[in-house]
């Protein structure tokens, strides 16, 4: 319990650091008791503001968190089916959640009840700074940059109003549902189904803790390069460069032909925009393996080289691409762009066309993904 209110404070000063912690150490029972605890007391606090307690904690479980799962999914953020995102990030993002809206309201509680003519004002700061802990909490569970992530949080109000405009339905299911009757017959003639169900829905946040656990056990080792790595992916998907960085850079300590981190840090260097870091990391992946990553290590260049402005040089690297990977849209946008910057608009078009026929050409696991390179050639073919 003392962890988790420990994660909590931490949100106010470290809200990234904190949301990658809670999604390591946090608890889902502990975050949904605090919701309802918190909104149990605010809903006492002043006279005329009495609410159920419960509403919050359903309004995330139920409505807002599924619905950043669907918008999620629709951006193209959160990978693989509804089914599977459900399954692996319901939980870790419905922890966060709730750890964000009992972070957001805690002040609220004290103002209530110390100085509650300023509540209602307080009421509006209090979810702008909810809406701010979503964002790093989306951008830390699907892995986005700071521009999806804001998509997302944008979007994320469609859910709520859909669910004020059914409040009607909806707060009668509420009333069915708590039937002593129902509540009786479910407790002794389906709490076998309903446990496993409900174990279910915690599966994805437990697994990846384990999985963090035995990772750190692993790194221990001095010898483990492929831990460090490892362990290096996770804090890159979280969006934590710095972490990620020193623990890709102890694994090439660890072992020089550690081939994975120089491509990573060479991933991340780019997108800090240090090119000469990333040029570096790159030629080291080309010296040691051309073929890196099924040839993308060739696709990374011809990125960078495009950064640049080296079109010439991104050219080559994407031409040796598009002859082993044909069919990735990514690469022949890439190739476009760098035709594009060459004066070469006829035969830019021709690859810009190329690349939305990969894209719906591409298999159903690959689609999402790919569909982000073919609106982008679209653009193209329009302007040019």
């Amino acid at each position: 319990m003392l962890a988790g209110i420990k994660l909590i404070l931490r949100l106010y000063v470290q809200p990234g650091a904190a949301m990658s912690d809670i999604l390591d150490r946090g608890s889902l029972l502990f975050s949904t008791i605090a919701v309802l605890l918190i909104s149990f007391a605010l809903g006492n606090s002043l006279a005329g503001f009495a609410f159920s307690f419960y509403v919050p904690l359903f309004v995330l479980a139920v409505i807002y968190t599924p619905g950043m799962l669907l918008i999620g999914g629709w951006v193209g953020r959160a990978s693989g089916s509804f089914r599977s995102a459900f399954q692996r990030d319901y939980a870790p993002l419905l922890t966060c959640a709730a750890s964000a809206w009992t972070a957001a309201n805690l002040p609220l509680l004290l103002i209530a009840w110390f100085q509650p003519r300023l509540f209602v004002a307080a009421t509006g700061v209090a979810y702008i700074y909810f809406a701010v802990l979503i964002f790093f909490a989306v951008r830390t569970v699907f892995g986005t940059g700071n521009g999806a992530a804001a998509a997302i949080l944008g979007l994320s109000w469609i859910p709520l109003v859909a669910a004020y405009l059914l409040q009607g339905p909806l707060r009668y299911l509420l009333g069915f549902l708590a039937s002593p009757f129902l509540l009786f017959y479910i407790f002794f003639y389906l709490r076998g189904e309903l446990g496993g169900a409900l174990g279910n829905l915690g599966a994805g946040l437990r697994r990846g803790q384990s999985f963090r656990r035995n990772l750190e056990a692993a790194a221990i080792n001095p010898h483990d390069a492929e831990a460090q790595y490892q362990l290096g992916l996770i804090y890159q998907q979280r969006r934590q460069f710095t972490e990620a960085i020193r623990r890709f850079e102890n694994a090439i300590a660890i072992d020089t032909t550690e081939t994975d981190a120089h491509f990573q840090l060479g991933r991340i260097a780019r997108e800090q925009g240090r090119l000469a870091d990333a040029l570096a990391h790159f030629q080291t992946v080309v010296n040691q393996d051309e073929r890196h990553s099924q040839s993308e290590i060739l696709r990374e260049l011809g990125s960078l080289y495009l950064s640049a402005r080296q079109y010439e040089d991104a050219s080559n690297e994407l031409l040796k691409y598009e002859e082993r990977r044909p069919c990735d849209a990514e690469g022949l946008y890439y190739r476009g762009q760098a035709l594009e910057g060459l004066g070469k608009a006829t035969e830019a078009r021709q690859i810009y066309e190329r690349a939305v026929e990969a894209a719906s050409l591409a298999p159903q696991y690959l689609r999402r993904a790919a569909g982000r390179w073919s609106r982008l050639a679209r653009k193209r073919l329009s302007q040019i």
